[in-house]
């Protein structure tokens, strides 16, 4: 690869950390999330939530990212686990997060989730100009073209 991958995909997450989470084992849909992010911590990732919510139970789970261009895509596969740290639930609270919780952080639905990442599929959909060219005069476009691919550990 001619640059980091997982560098490509913690940039875009920073710049919107909405991703749709699910428990593997489970039938429910996945739901958009507001992942809690830590540039000092790039082998897991954060979550406010409910003790009712539907990955509350925790388990094996996989997050889906597309970045706000559509040039970076991810599935992300780890396990959530309940995160009891005070010191970490205080560190990412705000007053976007306090607007879900009618109690604020004292609200006692409050759970907060730490997503232990373990692997991710990356995507870089970046075409180069020859593919540029091939697409817009009806051409064929060769896959290496259309940017950069990688399964990485996290």
């Amino acid at each position: 690869m001619s640059h980091d991958i997982r560098e490509i995909m913690w940039k875009a997450m920073a710049d919107s950390p909405i991703v749709m989470l699910g428990l593997t084992d489970s039938n429910e849909h996945r739901e958009p999330m507001h992942a809690q992010l830590d540039k000092d911590a790039n082998s897991a990732f954060w979550f406010y939530t409910t003790k009712t919510n539907r990955n509350a139970a925790g388990g094996k789970a996989m997050a889906q990212f597309a970045s706000k261009d559509h040039k970076v895509f991810a599935c992300i596969a780890g396990t959530l686990v309940e995160e009891t740290d005070p010191d970490i639930i205080d560190k990412y609270w705000s007053k976007h997060v306090s607007a879900w919780f009618k109690d604020g952080r004292k609200d006692a639905t409050l759970k907060m989730l730490r997503f232990d990442l373990d692997e991710a599929e990356i995507w870089e959909a970046d075409a180069d100009f020859s593919a540029k060219v091939s697409v817009t005069f009806g051409g064929k476009v060769k896959p290496e073209e259309m940017g950069e691919h990688d399964k990485v550990n996290l």
